[in-house]
């Protein structure tokens, strides 16, 4: 009868043991998950980056505009194809751009859609990867 209790009594040790073991490990895999969506230091963003030059292009009324881009992307091998793409993605922009007025561009509305409209057509045609923001970085309406 005392062995019996005695069995009982390592048995829920035993079980009490390995549930505290479970939740830990469960909150240490937790706790990683969420370093590593954490969001990146500036110098990945940088690596990660791709510089579009200066583009002159008319609008679609008698206007033209003079702007150029940072494309940030998810990794170091989209920014490799991105540049690859340079001659795509400055026909993108240059479409995109002849659709749209001065009205449009001169509010922080339009610029905004602007930049999120070209980061859609930009992940349209890429591969390894994807852009996850454009930034104006240059901007003259004329």
């Amino acid at each position: 009868m005392k062995n019996n209790k005695l069995v009982m009594i390592m048995l829920i040790l035993l079980v009490a043991i390995a549930l505290v073991g479970a939740v830990a490990i469960v909150m240490v895999l937790n706790h990683n998950g969420q370093d590593q969506t954490a969001e990146p230091t500036i110098d990945e963003v940088l690596e990660a980056s791709v510089d579009i030059p200066e583009i002159t292009t008319n609008l679609a009324e008698n206007a033209f505009v003079r702007i150029s881009f940072k494309i940030q992307t998810d990794s170091k091998e989209a920014k490799e194809e991105l540049e690859k793409r340079n001659f795509q993605v400055n026909n993108i922009i240059i479409l995109e751009l002849s659709e749209q007025t001065a009205e449009t561009l001169k509010g922080k509305e339009g610029q905004m859609q602007l930049e999120e409209t070209l980061k859609t057509r930009i992940n349209e045609v890429m591969q390894d990867g994807e852009v996850e923001k454009v930034y104006i970085t240059q901007f003259l309406l004329q």
